[in-house]
């Protein structure tokens, strides 16, 4: 008796597989063609990342190419228009305008590299972080209005923005310009006592201070 309950149940399972298995087939016939899909989309999906990665990276190389050939002409008007004429996208826009500046100033074309600068100031399609390095670059140009100068590098050198330090080192300098020896020397010793302070702005600050007859302060210890 108990042969026969065990025979049955198997023959039982061996009937609800096949039933699993032909419904398996169902739907599989039925549906198949989804999952195909899926994996087109898939491989298609990965196979279109790839070429769009590699047509960023050739515009980029292309883009930076052509920079390196402007910057290669002798004449500080030619250079700036070679780099003008670059079809720049994405941050090398930000690039191509510092470097066309950077050749207005080099010329002695002041105003025009104020201009360009401040272009890129005010473009909210680039990051942050360039239009902050236009306007340190724009604050160390020659100006007749040091007081927009210096509220310039004041807005720079609060703690968290990426130039502080640089900006403080200017602050240093203008206010040197104006007598302002004490202010310039806290200044000095802001930049020397950060903790991410480049060893090369520690080093000039030092020299600073010790021209001005101020002792240089002792690093910290744990």
């Amino acid at each position: 008796m108990g042969a026969a309950l065990s025979n049955s149940d198997s023959f039982l399972d061996e009937v609800a597989e096949e039933v699993q298995r032909d419904k398996l087939y169902g739907y599989l016939r039925r549906y198949g063609w989804i999952a195909v899909l899926a994996v087109l989309l898939i491989v298609g999906g990965a196979a279109w990342n790839e070429y769009r990665k590699a047509q960023t990276r050739a515009a980029a190389e292309a883009t930076g190419d052509a920079l390196l050939d402007a910057l290669n002409q002798d004449d500080f008007a030619a250079r700036a228009d070679a780099i003008a004429a670059v079809d720049a996208q994405g941050p090398a826009v930000a690039v191509a305008a510092l470097l066309t500046a950077a050749t207005q100033e080099e010329a002695g074309d002041i105003d025009a590299a104020a201009e360009t600068l401040a272009g890129l100031i005010t473009n909210g399609d680039i990051p942050e972080m360039y239009r902050d390095l236009a306007a340190f670059k724009a604050a160390m140009l020659p100006s007749d209005d040091p007081a927009a100068r210096m509220i310039t590098l004041e807005q720079l050198a609060q703690p968290g923005q990426p130039f502080r330090l640089l900006a403080l080192e200017q602050m240093a300098n203008a206010k040197l310009e104006q007598g302002e020896t004490d202010a310039a020397i806290a200044d000095l010793r802001s930049i020397v006592e950060d903790a991410a302070v480049t060893r090369g702005l520690r080093e000039r600050a030092q020299t600073l201070m010790v021209a001005l007859g101020e002792p240089i302060p002792e690093p910290e210890t744990e």
